[in-house]
């Protein structure tokens, strides 16, 4: 790994990952707490959001702490900000990384159950997060902000309708958000992750290669992401180092979407 100029470092800065109990998110807790983080682990997932924390201790030798909370319930996204700044004495990055697949299924298949909940999650979870998140960093003088978005928030894909739209919500959201709060010392931009090796992505192949060739097939790179991959990009996103990066989707995809 390389070393962390001064711009990248984090050292005392403050943290919460939302959906922070596996995969990306638990990737991205451990790398910012190797950056200097204190991170706060927010998930639904109360045995893996433990786990990622005893991981931030035992792989990355930083302090985190763990929080249930159920992002699409806004006193729980209340509460959870309310610890981390308790906690921690101040807020400087979150990292809104909440999410699901949700259902296969063609549009006019879909249920307004399946919609509602894929929606709630991701896009509403992350609207909440930024309700309550940006306050706190004003109040910390500012900071950063990522969102978790997708490839499939910059183009097209077939058979997940609520996905797609999430997706693009979550990207047109973060985009919103920076111009407003830009000048008051917040950078707020979003992730756009290609097909990466995490539990989600795992349940979705359902352990039968030919997804996974097929999906592979559609990288220029010829493999899956790793998690830690996306997490390096989490990192630079929350450091100064990117102190000049302002409402961007970043690819990190392995060229998937190259245009």
């Amino acid at each position: 790994m390389v070393p962390l100029s001064s711009e990248g470092s984090l050292t005392g800065k403050a943290a919460i990952v939302t959906g922070g109990g596996s995969g990306l998110g638990r990737a991205s807790a451990i790398a910012l707490a190797r950056a200097g983080a204190h991170v706060t682990v927010a998930d639904v997932n109360e045995a893996g959001g433990k786990e990622t924390a005893a991981l931030v201790f035992e792989e990355a030798g930083g302090d985190a702490e763990f929080v249930r909370s159920d992002v699409t319930r806004e006193e729980d996204v209340e509460q959870l900000v309310d610890r981390a700044v308790g906690r921690w004495g101040r807020l400087d990055c979150a990292v809104n990384n909440a999410g699901m697949t949700g259902p296969n299924g063609f549009t006019a298949d879909y249920t307004l159950e399946q919609w509602n909940t894929t929606i709630g999650l991701n896009l509403t979870g992350v609207f909440l997060s930024l309700k309550y998140e940006i306050p706190a960093l004003l109040a910390s003088g500012g900071g950063s902000i990522v969102n978790m978005a997708s490839g499939a928030g910059l183009v097209g894909f077939a058979g997940l309708p609520a996905y797609v739209a999430s997706k693009h919500g979550v990207v047109g959201l973060t985009k919103a958000a920076a111009l407003e709060y830009a000048q008051q010392g917040i950078r707020i931009n979003a992730i756009c992750p290609g097909s990466t090796r995490t539990p989600m992505l795992e349940g979705f192949m359902g352990g039968d290669p030919n997804i996974e060739r097929a999906m592979t097939a559609g990288i220029p790179l010829g493999r899956l992401g790793r998690p830690d991959e996306i997490a390096e990009a989490v990192v630079w996103l929350c450091s100064d180092a990117s102190s000049f990066v302002l409402g961007h989707a970043m690819a990190v995809d392995g060229g998937s979407v190259i245009q």
